[in-house]
């Protein structure tokens, strides 16, 4: 028999929507595009810390240590599943919808139970096609350290939890953005948002000792000057580091592109700081470039 004990986690609940037309429509296409997306689902959340606990029929749960990992995971997944989507037609694409939350729960064996499992699965009926819905415990933990926005949609009423439960719909872009709300979201007041391209508390304090410390290496160089600007070089670092805390808090482009676009940008600028009339740079952007590409192929 099992050991049941309890633990705090932060549960992922995903389904498809209008999973029963897609089914009547093309039931073994349907089915072979359920194992597509839900491999690369389960591809995401493993790759974000989490841990896939059960799927069935069209459903899927799974639980994360972190809950900033948990809704990143969920952006991820929304983006590249819409990559996916992007080349169906509109009716036989397969949109998930996804309900996270943090809660107290029920652990025996590898399965979990109790009323943090129920509220992700409410949380996640209440989503858009495509989108994302979060408690209001997951929205305290993230609100400020993922570069998403936020509509609060107001109390969700779930079966046998006393209280209503805060949500909030986690606006990933223009295409959840104009995608249908939930009944929820009708006339409720909105939280203030975080922008897609906003930024979390550490990275600005992080932007900021960057910037301090650029400045004050010009200030030394020139006081010190002796025909040779030497600060370009760890300003040339600084610069690189920046770019990639800004391409890690950002979801509007693929962020492995991204940063394959920031190294190659370096490169160019240490062949001209350090220019003897040949262009070697070509050569590492080159190949920096094949990668970009393979990454984008294997995305789309």
């Amino acid at each position: 028999m099992s050991e049941t004990r309890r633990k705090l986690t932060t549960i992922f609940s995903a389904d498809v929507q209008d999973y029963t037309r897609l089914m009547g429509a093309d039931e073994e296409g349907t089915l072979a595009m359920l194992k597509r997306y839900r491999d690369a689902m389960s591809r995401l959340i493993a790759l974000h810390g989490g841990r896939v606990i059960n799927t069935w029929g069209d459903g899927l749960i799974a639980d994360f240590p972190s809950v900033v990992e948990a809704v990143r995971a969920a952006v991820d997944v929304q983006n590249e599943l819409a990559g996916m989507n992007a080349t169906r037609p509109a009716d036989g694409r397969m949109l998930f919808r996804i309900g996270i939350n943090l809660g107290d729960v029920i652990v025996e064996g590898d399965d979990l139970y109790g009323d943090g499992v129920n509220i992700a699965a409410r949380l996640q009926a209440s989503a858009a096609a495509g989108g994302i819905v979060i408690s209001n415990t997951v929205y305290d933990q993230v609100r400020n350290k993922v570069a998403v926005g936020f509509d609060f949609l107001g109390p969700l009423v779930v079966k046998n939890v006393t209280e209503p439960v805060p949500s909030y719909a986690v606006r990933i872009g223009e295409d959840i953005k104009s995608a249908p709300q939930p009944e929820a979201a009708t006339n409720r007041p909105k939280a203030p948002a975080v922008t897609n391209w906003s930024l979390g508390a550490k990275a600005r304090k992080m932007f900021g000792l960057l910037a301090l410390l650029s400045a004050l290496l010009v200030v030394v160089n020139l006081l010190s000057w002796r025909g040779v600007f030497w600060a370009a070089w760890p300003l040339l670092a600084f610069a690189v580091l920046t770019a990639m805390i800004w391409v890690r808090n950002q979801n509007r482009i693929d962020r492995g592109i991204a940063a394959l676009g920031v190294a190659g940008l370096g490169m160019v600028a240490i062949n001209l700081l350090s220019w003897h009339g040949i262009f070697w740079a070509i050569w590492p952007v080159l190949g920096l470039a094949a990668a970009a590409g393979v990454r984008w192929v294997m995305r789309n």
